[in-house]
């Protein structure tokens, strides 16, 4: 088991030997005496001018500057809110506003397609290539003394309703987290991992930190097609690489060189499950790489991990809880489940966030204590998830209790949908669904009344949306049913669209 002892997340990068290899973007390598003093230079710059607890804003691809601020910002007292490069102006001025953001950190054109509105509360915008050069400055911050229970980092996410939702995250949750991964993948200094989720995404952020923890050396990068991919994996001898179930299908569909292939020593899943046929394919391709099947939910950062021995023999497990987790799994009258029984994935201990951003009220419906007997006590986050244990410890996923999308490794909220939707003039109603896809996991059905035309209603969605929350089908009807209330009976629909 790893130390369970919190620390502030910015000793993170002393982990690693001086001169090993750190982080490798396109503007070059840093090793482990570099990332420190660069972390320095950016954190003494931000603290110059922002005061602790200011939140700051990054719409940043996959470059150096996105890969530090998360640890300069914890060695300022700054809290860092990175966001999704994908996403589009309606969800980033959403994200701004919610936090209550002061600086946003953004490319040139990136910044160019935010309205006044958008900007209004926002003191300072600034290009990434003049923020950049303060990774060169004398001056720097050395390690921070912050409570380990401070709040580091909010991580915008979906919910079944509304609009994404920040999640309150501690320098406790982010280190204990990074060094509860590295133990169980077993990361080793002579590691190069390939990051190709977004940094906005707890999933691929956890890439970073915990390579970082392991002392390897981390290699985002942004890919615009499968064979990107398996060029970086050759080209940089990358033995680590993580994906959601949509990105795995169109890896193993695509062609692998010797080289590429062999060069893999571990693969990650998590997002959703695998299709088996797809795992299989991955056993052939890559011959000398475990295979990790993992489940987690920002909410807790990572919760259970499938031990690779185990997975022939029980490839639809979600495996038993990481280093520093406690996962009980509860019946609703409120008491534990007995194996082979359903019931709720309820996570506690050390790596359970905050709760969410300026919400009391969700909070206190996810956020509540711990089951009985709990030997973590305090609060858990109970997921909404439905799973079962089998006699020899093994957890299995069941379903969702929420509405939510998930699809192509994202949470995608149905109402965000239907309001752009509604918004673009063509449709009077909208519901949003999801529905079983080999490839996506759940692909986004959208059934709508009004006049159209369809191709309008596309278009305008294509502009007002990211590519992931982009419907594959929309269904026109003259009516939507309704419950007796006077809403729209949305279980009707999934029975519809299921039949």
């Amino acid at each position: 088991m790893p130390d369970s002892t919190p620390f502030p997340l910015d000793h993170l990068p002393l982990r690693g030997a001086p001169g090993a290899p750190a982080l490798l973007t396109r503007e070059g390598l840093l090793d482990f005496a570099a990332l420190e003093r660069a972390v320095g230079s950016l954190a003494a710059a931000l603290a110059a001018d922002w005061t602790p607890g200011t939140r700051i804003a990054s719409w940043l691809p996959k470059n150096r500057l996105a890969c530090l601020l998360p640890l300069a910002c914890a060695r300022s007292g700054l809290v860092h809110v990175p966001i999704n490069p994908l996403l589009k102006r309606g969800q980033v001025a959403h994200i701004l506003g919610d936090c209550g953001a002061e600086l946003l950190v953004a490319n040139a054109a990136r910044l160019a397609t935010l309205s006044d509105e958008d900007r209004s509360g926002i003191a300072t915008l600034v290009d990434d290539e003049q923020i950049a050069r303060c990774l060169d400055r004398d001056e720097r911050l050395p390690p921070s003394r912050a409570d380990p229970g401070s709040l580091v980092q909010l991580l915008y996410t979906s919910g079944s309703t509304g609009r994404p939702k920040g999640v309150m995250l501690s320098h406790a949750n982010l280190s204990l987290g990074a060094i509860a991964v590295a133990e169980y993948l077993r990361l080793v200094p002579t590691d190069r991992v390939l990051g190709v989720l977004p940094l906005s995404f707890d999933y691929g952020q956890s890439q970073l930190l915990s390579t970082w923890s392991a002392g390897a050396c981390a290699v985002p990068l942004d890919y615009l097609a499968p064979r990107d991919v398996i060029r970086a994996v050759e080209a940089q001898g990358i033995t680590t690489l993580a994906g959601v179930p949509p990105l795995w299908v169109q890896l193993v569909e695509a062609p692998w060189t010797p080289g590429a292939a062999l060069s893999l020593r571990r693969l990650t899943n998590s997002g959703g499950r695998l299709p088996a046929s797809v795992v299989r394919r991955m056993r052939e391709i890559f011959p000398a790489a475990e295979i990790h099947l993992m489940y987690g939910l920002t909410e807790a950062f990572r919760s259970t991990s499938l031990d690779p021995a185990l997975l022939d023999a029980h490839p639809d497990s979600i495996g038993t809880p990481i280093p520093l987790a406690e996962v009980t799994v509860v019946r609703p009258d409120g008491v534990p489940a007995e194996p082979g029984e359903e019931g709720e994935l309820v996570h506690s201990g050390p790596l359970v966030a905050l709760g969410y951003w300026n919400d009391p009220g969700r909070t206190a419906l996810r956020f509540r204590p711990a089951p009985a007997g709990s030997p973590e006590g305090a609060t858990a986050v109970w997921s909404g998830d439905r799973v079962r244990r089998d006699q020899a410890g093994l957890l299995y996923f069941v379903g969702r209790d929420d509405a939510m999308i998930k699809t192509s490794g994202n949470r995608v909220s149905p109402t965000e949908v239907e309001e752009a939707a509604m918004a673009s003039g063509a449709v009077a109603e909208a519901v949003a669904l999801g529905y079983p896809d080999d490839r996506l996991g759940e692909a986004i059905a959208l059934v709508v009344r009004g006049e159209g035309p369809e191709a309008a209603l596309r278009a305008w969605l294509r502009r007002e949306l990211p590519n992931f929350m982009q419907p594959s089908a929309i269904l026109w009807r003259n009516d939507l049913p309704k419950s007796p209330n006077g809403k729209i009976d949305r279980e009707r629909l999934k029975r519809e669209l299921a039949g």
